[in-house]
Parts: C-alpha cells; structure tokens; sequence
C-alpha cells in the first residue's frame, strides 16, 4: 500500500503529517485517519502541521470522510491540540480545504502557510505558549 499520508511524531509535541502525493483508496485513507486519532493516544498536548505540499485532490467522498473525522473527534481535538499549521502551497488544495471546513469547522487555532518552515514555526509558538499559560 502506497501511504496517502506519513505522519512523523519524533519531535512530539510538534506532529508532522506529510501528504505523499498518491492517491486516496480506501485502504490508504482508513490508514492516515487511524494515525491521526493515534496522535491523541498520549493525552498530551500537541501541535500539528500538515504539510500539503505534495498532495492531489482528494474525492469528495474523501474530502466528506475527513470531515466526519474531524467532527467524531472533535473532543481530542479541542482539549489537546494546540493549533494546526497548514501548508499548502497550492490554491486548489487550499480551496478544498475550506470545503473540508464547510463540512466540520477546524474547532483549534490553525492558519494556512505557503512553506514548512513558516508552518513548523507558528505551530511550535502554539505550544511555547500553551506551556507559558500552564506554568
């Protein structure tokens, strides 16, 4: 199976998924929205930044599915995610996600990057400052 995304948790709090490029299936698709819920396994705050920069136009049936995601998960998401950093480069992917948020809103911080290190940066300052507020 070709991944759809790769999600990278070495540097956690500080999640990277990366989008591949292929194709959305079924399988490829299941896969990327389980390792997205196993990001919320620690119970621990997080920042994620999705970098898009490869990715192709997902079906509207996967764009749906993602939203349901979203909204399933909702409760993860808002007690321990601490913004999302979108990068995306491209004009069609970032009008795709509008649609995704039209379907479910993104119910954290987030703001849409045209590079990674801009994107990386913003969601570690999401982090630096949820710990100045917990400490």
């Amino acid at each position: 199976m070709e991944p759809y995304a790769i999600v990278n948790r070495d540097r956690f709090p500080l999640v990277v998924v990366t989008f591949t490029g292929a194709k959305a299936t079924p399988t490829n698709f299941q896969y990327y929205l389980d390792e997205l819920r196993a990001n919320y396994d620690r119970e621990q705050p997080l920042a994620l930044v999705f970098d898009a920069a490869l990715a192709k136009v997902p079906g509207i049936a996967y764009q749906k599915k993602q939203g349901e995601w979203m909204r399933d998960h909702q409760g993860f998401i808002e007690m321990y995610c601490q913004g999302i950093a979108y990068v995306i480069p491209s004009t069609v992917i970032r009008n795709v996600l509008k649609l995704i948020f039209k379907i479910q809103r993104d119910p954290v911080p987030n703001q849409v990057f045209s590079n990674r290190e801009e994107g990386t940066a913003w969601a570690q300052a999401q982090l630096d400052a949820d710990r100045h507020q917990v400490g």
